[in-house]
């Protein structure tokens, strides 16, 4: 049996409204280097075959000539600019990657934040072998917090079984058709008026093909940096 071929979609076009920065967040420094070079850098030691950088259509030659060569990434086989929203460049991402279909795509595709760096080899490893079997997983971590659902006055309507609540993380790993087809059919639906409010690749297949996602467990270090408090958090972890 032929070796399972795997991409990642590396994100990186979020200008971090919220890290009060005039540089985007995933640009400042952790310990000397960019915060996504970290990212890249896991998957690059990774059995990750390719990757595709998104970007702000402002930040493709800075990432080109500051990030992927001056740190020598082979596997990053293009730096794109995404779009709008988080899932626009996350099509963006995936056109990229089908866009040789005659010639190859890959079987899976991993979708990761590049504002994550601690993701490390190990987990990407766990991921690639849980979704061989299910076709969809996503990384995530029970809560530690009582999660309660409030009405628009901030008065509570419902108290969460704890045991019951994750949050979720990147990278989210998919069979790289099944989203593909999933993506093109919300991307088709938005063209046409029908905007679906998606918050994370998972839910583009529980919506589109109401497709059951495995959970994968990841890491209460696998934060996102997008606040101040965060990036302090990080240098601790780093």
């Amino acid at each position: 049996m032929s070796k399972k071929t795997y991409a990642a979609i590396i994100l990186s076009a979020g200008r971090g409204t919220r890290m009060n920065h005039t540089i985007p967040k995933q640009y400042l420094l952790l310990k000397g280097k960019p915060i996504i070079y970290y990212s890249l850098f896991a998957f690059e030691q990774s059995m990750i075959d390719e990757i595709i950088l998104v970007t702000g259509k402002e930040d493709v030659d800075y990432c080109q000539k500051e990030i992927v060569e001056r740190y020598g990434f082979k596997k990053v086989k293009s730096v794109i600019s995404g779009g709008k929203e988080r899932y626009h460049s996350v099509y963006c991402g995936l056109m990229e990657l089908n866009k040789h279909q005659k010639e190859y795509v890959p079987d899976y595709v991993m979708i990761h934040d590049g504002a994550r760096p601690f993701i490390d080899e190990n987990l990407i490893y766990r991921c690639a072998k849980e979704v061989e079997k299910y076709q969809a997983c996503v990384v995530g971590m029970p809560v530690k917090d009582t999660i309660k659902i409030v009405d628009k006055e901030l008065f509570v309507k419902e108290t969460l079984e704890r045991k019951y609540t994750w949050q979720i993380q990147t990278p989210q790993t998919f069979e790289f058709s099944l989203i593909y087809k999933a993506y093109e059919e919300l991307i088709t639906g938005e063209r046409k008026g029908n905007v679906i409010q998606v918050t994370d690749d998972a839910m583009v297949l529980e919506t589109i093909f109401n497709k059951k996602v495995k959970l994968v467990e990841g890491s209460y270090k696998n934060i996102k940096i997008t606040t101040p408090e965060d990036l302090e958090m990080a240098q601790v972890f780093c």
